[in-house]
């Protein structure tokens, strides 16, 4: 699927996440790829790593993983609603609610990475199965009509926005 879209198929403040996708290419190759080279990162970093806040009031890197699974599911949703046709409003999250409720730094890195790559298949498995005509349906998010396409956009450039944290604050 081609993922140029209209400004009009998603909210003005998720603007910065849509930049970050590439113009062109299916969008589930990008994620495919993209996840691969997330994946590797993240198992490559030790248990103490993983505790690590570059500030106080920060997120830990366990507790970013968590909230990128979270986020997963919560968007993946959305995308699976939007297909589908469903015409209620559907809620958003505050997220740092969920982190603070997922408690996830009691888990190990090891057992938050395995849970994300579970979530992400499960992404790209309802990726793949979408008919064409899909990716340009929409859902209401927000008071506005956001596109299919649109909400793969944001689970690919949310996933880069904390890539990119992830290497400006946290490893470097």
């Amino acid at each position: 699927m081609n993922q140029r879209l209209e400004k009009n198929e998603y909210l003005e403040v998720q603007e910065r996440y849509i930049a970050l996708v590439p113009a062109e290419g299916d969008l589930a190759a990008i994620l495919r790829e993209q996840s691969g080279s997330f994946f590797d990162l993240l198992g490559a970093l030790s248990e103490e790593q993983g505790n690590y806040r570059y500030a106080p009031e920060k997120w830990s890197i366990k507790q970013m993983i968590g909230h990128l699974t979270d986020n997963d599911r919560i968007m993946s949703y959305r995308l699976l609603c939007f297909a589908r046709g469903e015409q209620a409003p559907l809620p958003g999250y505050e997220e740092n609610d969920y982190v603070a409720a997922g408690d996830f730094d009691r888990f190990t890195l090891q057992e938050l990475v395995s849970q994300y790559k579970l979530v992400r298949e499960s992404t790209l498995a309802l990726l793949d199965s979408l008919p064409e005509d899909a990716w340009t349906r929409r859902g209401m998010f927000h008071s506005t009509a956001m596109s299919v396409r649109a909400q793969a956009c944001l689970i690919i450039g949310h996933e880069l926005h904390h890539l990119n944290v992830l290497n400006e604050r946290y490893l470097n």
